[in-house]
């Protein structure tokens, strides 16, 4: 997507920053908004900081909060090629934070996020971690087939990405696809998802993102991951249905579920408020036990 364009009209965009990747080439987008102890939000994959649009002022009136979008994806622009996978990301996310100096208290991370956060905790980069809807399984619903048939295909043919953007981003096309993740999304929503499903460089950094993606690793820890966990999901949810994240806690030393009724897959987005509160409840509790 193009910085140029957006800038004077895309969310929070006066708390945008732009961050050089030195020899492993691209540069992130990052915001920063608030004060306090610093926090980590990530967005789950085909989205970027718009996902947090609403959550980001609420959690930003204790916390400072920094927002990422990931290679590719956004307004980050890629980086060399092999650096998608959860692995890379995570290794390459947590060396971004020790170089920047941020000491996040915590990650919160949605869907995708919510496995990259997880990941990033056994890199040490914090203690205490969030999902909302974290994607620790498989995927159901439209992303279930489409985003794996995508990026095979991307694999055989580069105009995937132009083919997918072209015929995916009409205002019917995304509201479908919005209303398949059991979420009302409004239209200031939808049109930012409009925006970047129209972008074929961001749909090819998602795709190739979810080409890269390999959980079973992840998965096979979890009873060694010693992150205080909570798991926000919302009760609708399509896409990453809540039993997903009961499986995952009921596996992990120190986890517990948060179960929201009503809200979907973008539950944050639907209902920033009361994803924040618990999100305080779940920060107040780390922060005390530490």
């Amino acid at each position: 997507m193009d910085w140029r364009r957006w800038k004077d009209s895309w969310p929070h965009a006066a708390h945008s920053r732009f961050i050089a990747t030195g020899g492993l080439g691209g540069r992130w987008h990052v915001q920063e908004m608030g004060c306090g102890p610093e926090i980590m939000l990530l967005h789950g994959a085909g989205g970027a900081t718009q996902s947090f649009r609403g959550l980001m002022p609420e959690l930003a009136k204790h916390y400072r909060c920094i927002a990422i979008d990931y290679p590719g994806q956004g307004f980050s622009r890629p980086r060399v090629s092999g650096r998608y996978s959860l692995d890379a990301l995570a290794r390459d996310l947590t060396s971004l934070a020790w170089t920047e100096g941020w000491k996040p208290v915590a990650l919160i991370g949605h869907s995708a996020g919510g496995a990259l956060a997880l990941r990033m905790a056994e890199e040490g980069l914090t203690q205490n971690v969030i999902g909302i809807n974290a994607a620790l399984g498989r995927f159901e619903g439209v992303a279930g087939w489409a985003f794996p048939l995508a990026a095979k295909l991307m694999a055989l043919n580069p105009l995937t990405a132009t083919f997918f953007s072209t015929t995916t981003s009409s205002p019917g096309a995304v509201k479908k696809l919005l209303e398949s993740t059991g979420s009302e999304i409004d239209e200031e929503g939808q049109h930012l998802y409009r925006a970047l499903v129209a972008s074929s460089r961001h749909v090819d950094g998602t795709l190739r993102m979810m080409a890269a993606w390999n959980l079973d690793g992840l998965i096979t820890r979890l009873p060694r991951n010693a992150a205080h966990t909570t798991l926000i999901v919302g009760e609708e949810d399509k896409t990453v249905p809540p039993k997903v994240s009961e499986i995952a806690a009921a596996r992990m030393p120190d986890a517990r579920v948060v179960r929201l009724p009503n809200l979907g897959h973008l539950a944050h987005e639907e209902a920033p408020g009361v994803v924040a509160g618990h999100v305080f409840e779940a920060l107040d509790a780390a922060l005390e036990s530490l």
